[in-house]
């Protein structure tokens, strides 16, 4: 098979720009040529991605981002779908996003999603596209390269070492997670709060990073490149996640391979990686978070009890063949059958 991918313009570490790149390296491990196309929106780059190679099937990550272009270019190639947090949680919802993905889903071959939950509910609100919805197994790659985290930081004796990997926006509600660990500090918990992501907005961005600077105990590392993004996750005692929109984050999924305890927001994305209690801690708003750091400081044992390392859970394998599976039957479909004689 030939193959495009297309993926937002965005910053190279963002959980698009990863699962693409996984994708890629799953289906050409198998014998398919794969490229990876960027889109900024404009429908002319998408024409010429196109032409230059010449692929039988697009699978477009970003209903939005990548669909909106997708639909503009006027292009015949059939395509699939993997939906994104925010398409599904917020986009589907928005009055100018909603008519757009609306038609996206229309026209796609396949709708992909990688959390079950999710696949579901699109499901029950929509019916008569339930033969097109899939449920595409997350798979993660884990990177080799090294990082100093804990040498570059120098934690103290007893001090919490809390990562937080998200990109800097809005939805990912890492300012407000500074403000959720200052009573935690006032109280006396010695934590660091290491946040890592690329600014991807620009206002959220300033404010953010006032934010870091007015706090001794906040540190801002920049981007963390992806394939060392496990060595990150090894060194910190927990990985936190405040975000209020995810598909299946690329970063908690590492983390619980890897056995690293989790602190998250109760939303779907992330109650397909954290079971509350066995490798995670869940809440449901600010003073919930609260209580779920004070049990890592007051009950001995428990970030212990919390480290479940499950390395196969989310295997690259099942997902790179479970999208082979649905872009053959795709193409097969499309291909013109013969007369009997012909």
């Amino acid at each position: 098979m030939r193959l495009l991918i297309v993926v937002p313009n965005q910053d190279r570490a963002t959980g698009n720009w990863v699962t693409a790149n996984r994708l890629q390296q799953g289906l050409v491990g198998r014998g398919h040529v794969v490229t990876i196309a960027a889109t900024t929106g404009d429908p002319a780059e998408l024409r010429a991605s196109v032409a230059g190679a010449a692929p039988e099937l697009a699978v477009l990550l970003h209903a939005w981002r990548s669909g909106r272009p997708w639909l503009d270019s006027g292009l015949a190639l059939p395509y699939a779908v993997l939906l994104t947090g925010t398409d599904i949680n917020a986009g589907i919802h928005e009055p100018t996003q909603a008519p757009v993905i609306a038609a996206v889903l229309e026209g796609a071959a396949a709708i992909l999603m990688q959390d079950p939950a999710t696949v579901n509910r699109l499901r029950r609100d929509r019916p008569a596209q339930t033969q097109r919805i899939h449920y595409l197994p997350p798979g993660i790659i884990l990177g080799t390269d090294p990082y100093p985290l804990r040498a570059r930081l120098k934690p103290a004796a007893g001090e919490l070492l809390c990562l937080c990997p998200a990109g800097i926006r809005p939805v990912k509600g890492v300012a407000e997670l500074l403000a959720m660990c200052d009573p935690l500090v006032r109280e006396g918990h010695p934590l660091r709060l290491v946040c890592c992501g690329p600014l991807l907005d620009a206002a959220y961005s300033r404010s953010f990073l006032a934010a870091v600077a007015a706090r001794t105990w906040a540190v801002y590392l920049g981007v963390i490149p992806p394939p060392a993004m496990p060595a990150a996750l090894r060194q910190a005692d927990v990985i936190l996640s405040n975000s209020y929109s995810e598909g299946l984050p690329n970063a908690l999924a590492e983390a619980a391979m890897l056995g690293r305890p989790i602190v998250a927001s109760a939303i779907p994305g992330h109650l397909a990686v954290v079971a509350d209690g066995v490798n995670g801690l869940l809440y449901d708003d600010e003073a919930g978070f609260q209580t779920a750091m004070r049990r890592l400081f007051d009950e001995p044992g428990l970030l212990a009890a919390l480290a479940h390392p499950d390395p196969q859970r989310f295997a690259p394998e099942r997902e790179a063949t479970a999208l082979e599976a649905i872009c053959r039957g795709i193409i097969a479909e499309r291909q013109p059958t013969c007369s009997p004689g012909m």
